[in-house]
């Protein structure tokens, strides 16, 4: 069994930075994703990042604007978010699960954390 706990979530204004973090335990994670829910949308895809961290893989919409990286000693994945924008307003998840076939899919994840909130103000 694996719990994400997820932190870093808060207030800021438009054009700032936040950096999320994602911490494990119970045992290692392999691939880790991130993804977002604003207040009447469904959950969408942000960034993902294997286990190596070889692979990553950004959204269109945060690119050049949020970095994903991992520390596998603490078993940690972060989000770097700069540039954040008023529509960057959500409720951030991180998963962990064996990604095998398309990074954005929820379902390509078995385990969730139970998020943090963003808010970019105007």
């Amino acid at each position: 069994q694996v719990q994400l706990v997820e932190s870093g979530g808060g207030l800021v204004q438009a054009g700032g930075s936040l950096r999320l973090s994602c911490t494990a335990s119970g045992r290692a994670v392999r691939s880790v994703g991130w993804f977002r829910q604003a207040p009447g949308k469904e959950r969408e895809f942000v960034a993902a990042i294997s286990r190596s961290a070889g692979i990553r893989y950004y959204a269109d919409f945060v690119k050049g604007r949020f970095t994903i990286s991992r520390d596998n000693a603490k078993n940690t994945v972060a989000l770097q978010m700069n540039s954040l924008k008023p529509e960057d307003t959500a409720v951030y998840y991180c998963a962990a699960g064996p990604v095998t076939t398309t990074w954005s899919r929820p379902d390509e994840y078995d385990y969730w954390g139970q998020g943090t909130q963003v808010t970019v103000s105007s």
